[in-house]
């Protein structure tokens, strides 16, 4: 890709950019959200028009109307999102489009079930091809979107986060796949925010900035802190900041003379959580830090409100309170921020100012109109206080990049002033500088009274920025650890163990 132009009415999301991939060869594309990843991404993909540049594969050439035109000539993409059917079987997914056909026309199932089975065998995937897609894990769609993906024997085959669902198992798993095709000379686009699986999986980086070529680097040549310095072109000594702060907080020496905000007694679903009891007081962030499957997000949504519990009850400023919807939990000023942004999040095809506005439209009635001066107030206090890119209300939410639909949607949370504020997995898929942009808030809030469960898979992140760990594991609460010199080391020995810590700092 040579010179390539996007231009998009009031702004250039790509400028002058050339970006190269060799045959054999897995490049990762680095850049904070809004670099031009996706931009560049959708072009390579035929998904976007190009203003200007050439884009050339083999040394030919091509011109791109579709996604179709892409696919033709050999480029295969894997969204972060799974683009798949799940009301149809495996074999109809990874075959759709291309089934093999008999001499009188129909589809041969038995030859489509056959190269797909082979397909799995190839992802170590013991799966039934002909089950449902629905009845497997998210895990396991995103393995067969991927196996959907090299059928067709693509030249160059695009992963966009393609691990933010898979546990450290699938991740090997998947990584064993990345090699083979690569000896087969498939040129890999390996896209992630896990700068761990990064360096462990590129042989190329490209660096984008504000729409704009950093550089090319070989990754055994960058350093993992350059690579940080040229993606967000400053210091990130915030997080260094952030995490001192954390520790040294005297947050905890009013903690324990003060009634918690919030507190669970016994609380459990069947088949989602064994009972548990949990609390948070005003002003503490408690991390939630557990494996895929421990039952972190199912402890979310039995706090919020989405789902109840079989037993056990919810504690509200020390009165019982009993959630029947959402709603019950929003009017005592509970907000949950699900892990799925796009389908449980934002509405993609609303502006930033109407999602801001939603919910606080929502909690007033739809016959008490907020007044569109109010909403216009409300939207350019967020995005300035956010950090919003770009900084235009009326921009669609569903071309924002993934930090920043993040950071509209906390902000249309933070517009009802809530009291608890129930973040799962807030930075998952979005870059390293919005990451520090999104914890620092939260501390911010933190320190302004909020109480706030804060769930990650990345027990750094967890550890940097809460006051207090619950950790769970097989869905069940196995130890409360407060936040002083714990180290990741102590948070994976309490996770595997599966046991309550007999450390003293463990509040049970």
């Amino acid at each position: 890709m040579t010179g390539i132009t996007v231009e998009f009415p009031g702004a250039r999301a790509l400028d002058d950019v050339d970006f190269r991939m060799f045959p054999g060869e897995v490049h990762s594309l680095m850049g904070e959200n809004g670099a031009g990843k996706s931009t560049l991404i959708k072009a390579l993909t035929g998904v976007q028009g190009i203003d200007r540049g050439l884009i050339e594969i083999d040394g030919v050439t091509v011109h791109f109307a579709g996604p179709a035109d892409a696919q033709r000539a050999g480029v295969s993409t894997v969204y972060q999102e799974v683009n798949l059917l799940p009301n149809l079987s495996v074999t109809e997914n990874v075959m759709l489009g291309r089934e093999p056909r008999r001499r009188w026309g129909g589809i041969d199932w038995r030859a489509a079930h056959r190269t797909t089975a082979r397909l799995l065998r190839t992802m170590n995937l013991t799966i039934d091809p002909s089950s449902r897609l629905s009845e497997h894990s998210p895990a396991v769609q995103q393995l067969v979107a991927i196996a959907r993906a090299i059928a067709v024997r693509p030249k160059v085959l695009i992963l966009d986060e393609p691990t933010s669902s898979l546990d450290n198992d699938e991740v090997t798993e998947l990584f064993r796949v990345i090699a083979g095709l690569k000896k087969a000379g498939v040129a890999i686009l390996f896209i992630s925010h896990f700068l761990e699986q990064v360096y462990e999986i590129s042989d190329r980086l490209t660096v984008l900035r504000d729409g704009r070529l950093v550089g090319e680097y070989l990754t055994d040549e960058l350093l993992r802190i350059d690579l940080v310095h040229k993606m967000v072109g400053k210091d990130l000594s915030v997080l260094v900041d952030l995490q001192a702060h954390t520790r040294e907080s005297e947050v905890e020496e009013h903690l324990a003379a003060d009634p918690p905000l919030i507190s669970a007694i016994g609380l459990g679903r069947d088949g989602a959580i064994t009972p548990l009891d949990l609390s948070v007081h005003e002003g503490e962030i408690v991390g939630v830090a557990g494996l895929l499957g421990s039952g972190r997000t199912e402890l979310a949504r039995l706090l919020a409100g989405i789902d109840r519990p079989d037993e056990g009850q919810i504690f509200v400023d020390g009165k019982p309170a009993r959630f029947r919807t959402p709603r019950g939990a929003l009017r005592r000023r509970i907000a949950y921020a699900s892990e799925d942004r796009r389908t449980e999040g934002i509405l993609a095809d609303l502006t930033v100012r109407e999602n801001i506005a939603l919910a606080l439209q929502a909690d007033l009635g739809w016959f008490r109109r907020i007044p569109r001066r109010r909403q216009d107030e409300l939207a350019a206090s967020y995005i300035q206080a956010l950090n919003i890119r770009p900084s235009d209300p009326e921009a669609v939410v569903g071309t924002l990049s993934g930090g920043n639909q993040q950071k509209v949607l906390l902000a249309r949370w933070l517009a009802i002033a809530p009291r608890l504020l129930i973040l799962d997995e807030p930075t998952r898929g979005i870059d390293v500088g919005a990451k520090a942009e999104i914890q620092k808030l939260v501390s911010d809030l933190a320190e302004n009274g909020l109480a706030v469960v804060f769930i990650s898979a990345e027990l750094e992140e967890v550890l940097r920025i809460s006051h207090r760990v619950a950790i769970l594991r097989d869905r069940r609460k196995v130890g409360d650890l407060a936040n002083n010199d714990l180290s990741v080391g102590r948070l994976l020995a309490a996770i595997a163990d599966g046991e309550p810590s007999e450390d003293p700092g463990v509040a049970r």
